[in-house]
């Protein structure tokens, strides 16, 4: 059994469940996916199976190290490439073996882990929330963040306070999504909730501890 597989968002939708009740959905084109490499605990410390998806690739966009790697597992170059851990003594997942969505069921918990959108460098209002100064009588302070530290003693700013800066496109992981619906024949899996990402953007779906 696959610990996980590799697909795209496709978008967000709603379903319906048999209650009428109205349940938004991500649309993950999950796989096929090809194994590319098996790790061991005796040659590489740990056990953990990389995985490919299996998606159209220009050849002479993968560089030499790269198509090394994939010639010596037999499978055609992958554009996205995604390493899950396994339990010690875990049998099976050879490379060139496939991992297809039909391996999940509804019901199950998955993690889905991608990259949030980007959005570029943000003040402390919009990047973390802060309710900023009031809008009336004369104030010159709108959207500033305020005091960031202390004038006399230790006269410096502490490390992981809350500033301006650099906001999304980061490694986001969501936690315990439930399966709503499995649509094996088109490699698609309904996730109930939202997943971090774009629209295209690559995700990893691995099944909850």
């Amino acid at each position: 059994m696959a610990p996980g597989i590799l697909g795209k968002k496709i978008g967000m939708t709603q379903l319906f469940d048999a209650d009428g009740r109205v349940v938004p959905v991500t649309v993950l084109q999950a796989g096929p996916c090809v194994v590319v490499q098996r790790k061991s605990a005796g040659k590489d410390g740990y056990e953990a199976v990389q995985l490919g998806l299996v998606d159209f690739r220009r050849e002479k966009l993968v560089n030499k190290p790269a198509r090394g790697h994939f010639a010596k597992a037999g499978v055609e170059p992958a554009r996205f490439l995604r390493e899950f851990r396994l339990e010690d003594g875990t049998e099976g997942l050879q490379p060139g073996d496939r991992v297809l969505a039909e391996e999940f069921r509804p019901k199950q918990k998955v993690d889905v882990i991608g990259i949030s959108k980007g959005k570029g460098f943000q003040g402390v209002v919009k990047r973390h929330n802060f309710r900023g100064g009031r809008a009336t009588h004369g104030s010159m302070f709108h959207r500033a963040p305020g005091s960031i530290g202390q004038s006399a003693y230790p006269s410096r700013v502490f490390k992981g306070v809350r500033l301006p800066g650099q906001m999304g496109g980061k490694r986001v992981t969501v936690r315990g999504l439930e399966i709503v619906d499995v649509q094996a024949d088109a490699n698609v899996i309904l996730v109930r909730g939202a997943v971090p990402g774009a629209r295209g953007g690559f995700v990893a779906i691995r099944r909850a501890r």
